[in-house]
């Protein structure tokens, strides 16, 4: 038991760098710099990929150490409990920020959209100024 607590803790620790990333780039997202988008999503990759890792660490943990009797003690339930609500606490900000993220990305994508647009609009003017 105490093994899965510490690769919760260790998950944990992970989310909430994960959570920190987000934050930095949605500020940055925010304030119109989109240049190193492709560096964050790879720094996110490497992030869920050490997430996965440790949840199949936990998972082997879980096989080996089954509380099958209830011979746990009652702290170390009380520390798993814990963990499990720090991660719930984290995923449910890290699905919040993934959807300011989302958004900020149409606006971005909506913006060049309508300013290409714009473009081909003013090119077709130019032209028919031309030709006139």
């Amino acid at each position: 038991m105490i093994r899965i607590v510490q690769l919760m803790t260790e998950k944990n620790h992970f989310l909430e760098k994960f959570y920190t990333l987000n934050e930095q780039q949605i500020i940055k997202l925010e304030s119109g710099f989109y240049e190193e988008i492709e560096t964050f999503y790879n720094k996110r990759e490497d992030m869920i990929n050490i997430i996965k890792y440790i949840d199949s660490e936990i998972n082997k943990a879980h096989l080996q150490h089954r509380d099958i009797n209830g011979v746990f003690a009652e702290t170390d339930k009380r520390a798993l409990r814990e963990t499990m609500r720090v991660k719930e606490l984290f995923v449910g900000k890290i699905l919040d920020q993934d959807m300011q993220v989302l958004a900020l990305i149409d606006e971005a994508k909506s913006k060049i959209i309508r300013e290409l647009q714009d473009v081909r609009l003013a090119k077709k003017a130019m032209a028919g100024y031309k030709s006139a």
